[in-house]
């Protein structure tokens, strides 16, 4: 029964919408009895809202999320230097860490402007398609970087790198400068700049600053980048 409560959680990624009963029903191949019990359970439980004839995720799991210790860690550690990037540049700042061949967004700021981007708290995008996910991919290993490799890469704009030694050549260039870059590979219009955070000898995150294609200043935008990503993997070796 577990199983299947996961199976009904699980149908709301990547983008957190409302699904009807019918859609959770042919999401999990549930039965619709069997959905329909599961779904109130959970409301009961404060996973799931229910709203008219809709579910969506509740408040509880936003709760629980943010209580995790490695994720609450590391976000309270980098929200100061995630600030001062911001100031710094007045551009659109993200922190991911890795699961798996994704990217998993722990904090994002903005300013009143905000990019229209497919990233958000908690969601997850493909490594190879972004400035943190290259980061990540280039400082994680050469195990993880060739599993990587031999898998199809995934594409979200005409501009994704879904050919394997364009990307070798890619996480060589980063792992060479210690930056890492997206242009228009995750949102048309959108490129981006990434660093990777450490403490000890893999990256255990990345930070990135998100900017208008019209505007991307990589030469501008470095030293910012570079700053706060050592000054974060500073404050966690150190575990201040």
């Amino acid at each position: 029964m577990l199983d299947k409560a996961v199976a009904v959680l699980d149908c709301f990624r990547p983008d957190g919408g409302s699904f009807r009963l019918t859609e959770l029903s042919v999401r999990t191949g549930l039965s619709k009895t069997t959905a329909f019990r599961l779904c109130g359970e959970l409301v009961r439980l404060g996973l799931l809202e229910r709203e008219a004839e809709s579910y969506r995720l509740g408040g509880k799991l936003f709760e629980l999320g943010s209580l995790v210790p490695r994720r609450h860690d590391l976000r309270e550690a980098a929200l100061p230097f995630l600030q001062d990037l911001f100031e710094a540049t007045h551009e659109t700042v993200h922190l991911g860490v890795r699961e798996g061949h994704e990217v998993v967004y722990v904090e994002r700021i903005h300013g009143h402007g905000a990019l229209r981007l497919p990233s958000r708290i908690g969601g997850r995008l493909p490594l190879t398609c972004t400035g943190v996910g290259k980061a990540l991919l280039a400082f994680s290993g050469a195990e993880l970087a060739e599993e990587v490799l031999g898998a199809p890469l995934p594409s979200l704009t005409p501009h994704s790198v879904t050919d394997p030694e364009r990307l070798r050549t890619a996480i060589e260039q980063a792992q060479v400068a210690g930056l890492a870059y997206e242009e228009e590979e995750a949102a048309l219009g959108v490129s981006c700049i990434a660093a990777p955070v450490f403490d000890g000898a893999a990256a255990v995150a990345a930070l990135s600053v998100a900017v208008p294609r019209s505007r991307f200043r990589p030469a501008q935008l470095a030293p910012a980048v570079r700053t706060a990503a050592l000054g974060l993997s500073r404050a966690l070796r150190s575990g201040t």
